[in-house]
Parts: C-alpha cells; structure tokens; sequence
C-alpha cells in the first residue's frame, strides 16, 4: 500500500529532502544539490511565494519514503498567460506505477482546488529555475542548474496518463580556435550599427541587474511557458549567481546607450557539486575551491536580444567576444541550454557556431 503524506513539518521535509540522496546514491552522473539552496527555495522569504502557492507531498510504503512531488500554483503564470495551468516539480520516484501515480493524482486534486484545468510539469518551480525531465542524453552528468534523472521517468509519465507538452534542447560545442566565417560576417552588421559589447561591472553589480531588467521581458516575452520574474525574484536570482559570476563571461551589448542584449556564461560548478554531497559546511568549501580550479565546461545560461535588435548580428558580435575570453581562460566545452524545440533561428545560430544537439528534455501535461 502507498501512503500519500503532505509535507507539513520538519520531519516530513527532511524525508522530501533526502529522498534523491537515496535513490541516486549509486548513480555516478546524479549532481547532489547544496541542501542549503534547496531550503532557501523553500523558505517563506523566497519572494517567489509573493505570487504563488505550494503544496508538497511524499509517498511513502512500509514506512520507507519512495516518491515525492510539489504542486505549484504560480498566479504571475496565469496573469501573464491566461492559462489556467498549474504546475508540479521536485518529482522523485522509485520506478514503480503503483507510487508515482498518486503523487500525480494529488497534485491534480490540490491544483483542481484552486481552479486550474491543466497540470504541467516538471519545473522547480517555473522556467527561471530547472525545467523538464530529461529523455534522452544519459550518458553525461548535468550542467549547472539543468535536471537530471533516471530514464524510466519518461515511462512513469506516460503510463499516468501525461503526454507532451513541449521539448527543450541542449547543444554542446567544442571550444574551436576560430567561430565559422558566417559568424564574423554576421556580427560585423551589428558593429555597423554601432553595437558594442562590454563585459560586467561587478563593481556596479546592482546598476547591472537593472540593465538586465530593461532586456529581460523583451527579450524571452514571447518564448512558449515564459513567467515573467519581479524585480526582487530577479535581485534574488542575481544574489545567489554573483558569488559565481565571471564578470568577462557576462557581456552586455550596447547601442548607442541604449542596453540591446545580454549574455551569461557560467562555469560548470556541478563539477565540484559532485565531490560534496549536498553539503558546503565544514570541509567542503576546500574540496569546492580544489575543484573548481578543474573546471573546463561553460553553460551559456543567459542569452537574449531585445526584439528591435534582433536579425542584426547582436548575438552573434557577443559570441565573439564570449570566445576570446573562454579561450584565455582554458575553457574547453560549451552548453546552449535550453532551447525550445521550435525555436529555429536560435537553434540555427548554435549550428553556425558548431553546436550539436546532446540533451533532450520533456515537458509533460494532463488535463484535470
């Protein structure tokens, strides 16, 4: 028998916590995440409860803890959207029916409450965090901040009745000595236009966000399952990544004063998340500064262009510049993530740059 129990107390959320640590323990691409971020997404002052609610809940049989999920009810999706979707996120499961089916059942139920005629997921807990179930591309731990998970999940989902939604890509590039001809010829049109791009002030590191902020909406307003951030999810978002920020990594585009574009490469930090299991405190910060002196893969987490600059050559002028500085810094691969599957010229644009595509991951939904 599954019992369904909702996480209500310190010792309920401590069982949903640990849980991946249990199921992935012999998994050696699984990335244990810091439990202290992951209580920090929780907590009450993550100004992302301003605008939503959630409900977690674990399963549990002969009194061992064998699944988990939360339901997200998120008002700035439906305000923006005109959807009534709800959502679900930080699914674990063991690879039996019998436990992942009531987890899904009880999201629907508790979403069902508040009105909402579609369940969609996974996302922890919008689109501005991880998103998707991976589906294909098993063969290589995560980069930071992208999912991961067993492939038996892609069965899970379907045989509880969800079906796709959308898919999301994830390109790989080997760090070339020189970007394709056509990259150069493209960018040379936005320095005709009188673009430049410039590195990060960390100095001004408030004063960035902000230009950051005058990009942001027009730049991925229109993307499919967008959820526009406030400004303090924005300021909370910046404080956790400035500690990881390589400011010659983060270029900003300019014309003529005006901010026209935006992108953040960071470092692959799972590369020393791995060596921790979950934990910082009190010995790990000197493994995670060991490690990350090894670190050779960049994710490209940000990239965006306001929309009156696109089709001039912005994005592939801050490629260039990006190239120089990974060059100088030894940095050997590359992740665009994620892409929509159906959003082509961006994918085009990795293609000029010699990206291939190496991960797959799955939005799933059901009506309820």
């Amino acid at each position: 028998m599954i019992e369904v129990v909702p996480v209500t107390d310190k010792r309920t959320f401590n069982e949903f916590l640990q849980l991946p640590f249990k199921l992935y323990s012999k998994d050696s691409l699984w990335v244990p995440p810091l439990l202290k971020d992951i209580k920090d997404q929780f907590a009450p002052e993550n100004p992302f409860f301003k605008h939503a609610q959630i409900a977690s809940f674990i399963a549990k049989s002969g009194g061992k803890t064998v699944g988990r999920i939360t339901a997200i009810h998120n008002e700035a999706h439906i305000d923006f959207s005109r959807e009534k979707a709800g959502f679900f996120g930080f699914f674990d499961c063991v690879d039996e029916i019998s436990a992942a089916l009531p987890l899904i059942e009880k999201a629907r139920q508790w979403l069902k409450q508040k009105g909402m005629v579609v369940l969609r997921g996974p996302m922890n807990f919008s689109s501005n965090e991880e998103w998707g179930s991976l589906i294909e591309g098993f063969d290589e731990s995560p980069m930071i901040m992208m999912p991961y998970n067993f492939p038996y999940y892609k069965d899970l989902f379907e045989n509880c009745g969800l079906t796709k939604a959308k898919d999301l890509f994830a390109y790989i590039i080997d760090i070339p000595d020189k970007l394709p001809e056509k990259t150069y010829r493209v960018a040379s049109i936005a320095e005709k236009h009188g673009v430049k791009v410039r590195p990060l002030n960390i100095k001004a590191f408030d004063e960035e966000m902000a230009t950051f902020k005058s990009i942001y909406n027009s730049a991925w307003g229109k993307n499919w399952g967008f959820i526009p951030m406030t400004d303090e999810e924005i300021d909370h978002m910046a404080e956790k990544l400035k500690p990881i920020i390589i400011p010659d990594l983060t270029l900003i585009a300019e014309c003529d004063g005006e901010a026209a574009g935006f992108m953040m490469l960071l470092p692959d930090f799972n590369f020393a998340l791995k060596k921790l299991n979950g934990r910082l405190f009190p010995f790990g910060i000197f493994k995670a500064l060991w490690y990350s002196r090894r670190i050779k893969d960049l994710r490209i987490l940000l990239l965006g262009v306001k929309e009156k600059y696109r089709r001039r050559g912005v994005d592939a002028f801050m490629f260039i510049e990006g190239l120089k500085t990974i060059k100088k810094l030894g940095y050997k691969r590359a992740e665009f993530s994620w892409i929509l599957e159906d959003n082509y010229p961006v994918q085009k644009i990795i293609g000029m740059a010699g990206g291939r595509l190496y991960k797959k991951y799955r939005i799933y939904e059901i009506e309820i």
